[in-house]
């Protein structure tokens, strides 16, 4: 008769069993910050998306404006004769009462993490939106058709021109800002290149990031009376 051997049975030792949760403690810990990094900057990308909505709607107005002579489809800063828009929900309603945006369209544009604006729609036309509360994810600058086409139209509203950035700030605190120009283009920026100072000087910054509207070429100005927030 045969007689077979198995091999018993031989459990973890706990000695085995803490060093594994270790080297999964010390992976996962690793991985974090990554994954942290990843999700803000996808976060990001979106509300860049956004505010490409709302450039693209703005533009068309304007240069439908320009082919009409409509002086109600202008930029921002062109808005009530030469005064600009009043106030951002007064720019938004200059946008989506004519049809270049559905009012519908306007929370999801204007939100992001931590900044989730609240308002009333009116979905009849010409269509409009009231806002009741919350914060705008998005601010926006008065614009006008004779700025030159680095000269920021939108950022995200935790950044101040050429400021240091300040971690409370919704929506993205110190992860990143968003800034789309009068020209089309846009993107995102880690905080520390929000101050001139980072790209060597106001020249650089401006080609960089962006001036304000009325700047010229080598002074930044500060952007306190040029932005449209909320709130």
């Amino acid at each position: 008769m045969k007689i077979k051997l198995t091999k018993p049975f031989t459990a973890f030792t706990l000695i085995e069993l803490l060093v594994v949760i270790a080297i999964i403690a010390i992976l996962a810990a690793l991985a974090v910050p990554a994954l942290t990094s990843a999700l803000a900057k996808a976060q990001l990308t979106g509300t860049l998306n956004n505010g490409r909505q709302l450039y693209l709607a703005q533009f068309s107005m304007a240069n439908d404006g320009a082919a009409t002579g409509d002086p109600l489809l202008a930029w921002c800063g062109d808005q009530n004769a030469g005064a600009g828009a009043a106030d951002l929900e007064g720019f938004l309603n200059s946008v989506v009462s004519p049809g270049y945006l559905r009012a519908g369209d306007i929370q999801k544009l204007m939100s992001a993490p931590s900044a989730n604006l609240t308002l009333t729609v009116n979905g009849t036309p010409p269509e409009s939106v009231g806002f009741t509360g919350g914060t705008s994810a998005l601010k926006v600058y008065q614009v006008k058709d004779v700025d030159t086409s680095n000269t920021i139209f939108a950022a995200t509203h935790n950044y101040i021109y050429d400021t240091a950035m300040v971690s409370t700030d919704v929506p993205y605190g110190i992860k990143g800002f968003v800034v789309l120009h009068k020209g089309g283009d846009a993107a995102v920026f880690k905080s520390g290149q929000a101050q001139e100072g980072y790209w060597g000087g106001c020249t650089q910054f401006q080609a960089s990031v962006g001036a304000m509207t009325g700047d010229v070429s080598g002074t930044c100005s500060p952007e306190a009376g040029n932005v449209l927030i909320y709130p």
